[in-house]
């Protein structure tokens, strides 16, 4: 329809007779969330429309619907379909809005009060008018006006602009009169979603049973019966704008894992999309977990890893401390020959281990980005208690300056690995450096992992204890 005939109509279409629409009408619904607290809803109603002019009142939408993302399509009789005006009611009735909406109107108050025999009561009813709202209620009787309601107040009817539940109004023209599937979809806040894993180590540390759950998060205001659910991983871009305004379980054994159905995976764009294999319901208010994947026996390796400082290079420091910390971590490869090869959406890995009894003990976890397929997973669980280090600088000497290099030096340093575990232990000792840099002499062989690390493979013998001594050049 042109501009002008579209203008034309509006009058008309505003006071046309209002058809409702309600969750017992839904015919499909579709709920895709974002990792943002973002979700797109795709809800397909019968509703039987007059021809011409009509409200649609498509009720129990989102209270947090974006209303200017809303599209409405008509699936069964889109010829000389369209909308011309949508506004979205979200002034929901409570008694406290019904009285406010009655400000400057009549309304009846019903009081009990004593028969004149003296046994029983009677109701008596009296006509007022709502004079204010405003830090209490202001009755203008005929005779009198009182500051407080003296019984029950009823009401002539509810404001065409309050509503029950969140709705949207649509104004919209039809080209036929019968029952028509329309399809809504929008924009909303108030749903999210987060991936968390559990990982059993196995008792000799050499692989794990991982299983992920999705959980998910309804507060937006209104119920998903039966959607087909799809979840995008992945940072979407959007454009920040002004507007108004956890449970962890246990992995089963690795045979029931095996069992255990997994969400659908496929690429969308940059990101990755998965899908429910089932339909499934968000309740209002609600949190629940629904498997996204699991796997049994995948390989893991164990690391001990001393980090060090890159300003232990640029001074004198003498003793750099007794006791160390020596980080203990995992890592695994998300690959096929692994036994996953699965996009992993970003999420907190928890990572559990049997004692000598066989119960279950949480020994640590560690968040992980969005993880591509092929890529290695690698968590820091904690400190080791029985694996420390001493570090200190034994020499340091200024060496000046150097061509376009401000301060040049040159420094030693000891560190002492102390093992009291009964089995040898292997730790990398990286070292982070400033500037350019040139290893003068070790005790052990070192990698240059990048222009600015070198890392140590130190064995330190079970109950024994393994020194690195080495001297490094240093121009910054």
């Amino acid at each position: 329809m042109r501009p002008a005939l579209l203008l034309a109509a509006l009058p008309a279409l505003l006071v046309a007779q209002e058809t409702a629409t309600t969750l017992k009408d839904q015919k499909a619904l579709a709920v895709t969330i974002y990792n943002d607290n973002l979700a797109l809803v795709k809800d397909t109603r019968e509703v039987r429309l007059p021809k011409g002019e009509a409200r649609l009142a498509f009720e129990e939408v989102s209270a947090q619907i974006r209303p200017e993302t809303a599209l409405l399509r008509n699936l069964t009789a889109p010829k000389d379909f369209w909308v011309a005006e949508q506004n979205f009611d979200f002034d929901l009735l409570t008694p406290q809005k019904l009285l406010d909406k009655h400000v400057g109107k009549q309304v009846t108050v019903v009081r009990s009060v004593p028969n004149a025999e003296g046994a029983g009561s009677k109701e008596v009813r009296e006509p007022a008018t709502v004079l204010a709202t405003n830090g209490g209620v202001v009755l203008q009787f005929a005779d009198r006006i009182e500051t407080s309601i003296p019984g029950r107040i009823v009401y002539p009817g509810v404001p065409a602009n309050l509503r029950a539940r969140p709705t949207l109004v649509i104004s919209l023209h039809s080209g036929a009169e019968k029952a028509q599937q329309l399809e809504l979809s929008y924009l909303t806040g108030g749903l999210s979603w987060r991936a968390d894993y559990v990982a059993n180590l196995a008792p000799d540390e050499k692989t794990l049973d991982l299983s992920g759950w999705v959980t998910l998060t309804n507060q937006s205001g209104a119920a998903y019966p039966n959607a087909t659910l799809q979840l995008v991983a992945g940072d979407v871009n959007r454009v920040q704008e002004r507007r108004m305004e956890g449970l962890a379980m246990l992995a089963p054994a690795a045979k029931a894992m095996d069992r255990a159905p997994q969400m659908q995976e496929e690429g969308l764009f940059e990101y990755h999309l998965y899908t429910l294999d089932r339909p499934t319901t968000l309740a209002v208010n609600q949190t629940k977990q629904v498997a996204l994947l699991s796997a049994g026996s995948v390989p893991v390796k164990k690391e001990y890893v001393l980090l060090g400082q890159p300003y232990y290079y640029t001074g004198s420091y003498g003793d750099l401390g007794t006791a160390q910390k020596v980080g203990v971590f995992v890592a695994f490869d998300n690959r096929e020959s692994s036994r996953l090869g699965m996009p992993l959406p970003k999420g907190i890995i928890r990572v559990y281990k049997r004692d000598s009894e066989g119960r279950a003990q949480f020994v640590g976890e560690d968040q992980i980005d969005h993880t591509p397929r092929n890529e290695q997973v690698r968590l820091k669980l904690g400190d080791a208690f029985d694996v420390t280090a001493h570090r200190k600088q034994t020499d340091y000497k200024s060496l000046g300056r150097q061509g376009k290099f401000g301060n040049v030096s040159e420094s030693a340093y000891e560190i002492v690995l102390k093992n009291a575990k009964k089995e040898a232990v292997t730790v990398g000792v990286r070292e982070p450096l400033p500037g350019d840099w040139e290893m003068v002499q070790s005790s052990h062989p070192f990698t240059k992992e990048d222009a600015h690390t070198a890392q140590f493979k130190v064995e330190v013998p079970a109950e024994g204890s393994a020194t690195l001594t080495y001297r490094i050049r240093v121009k910054w």
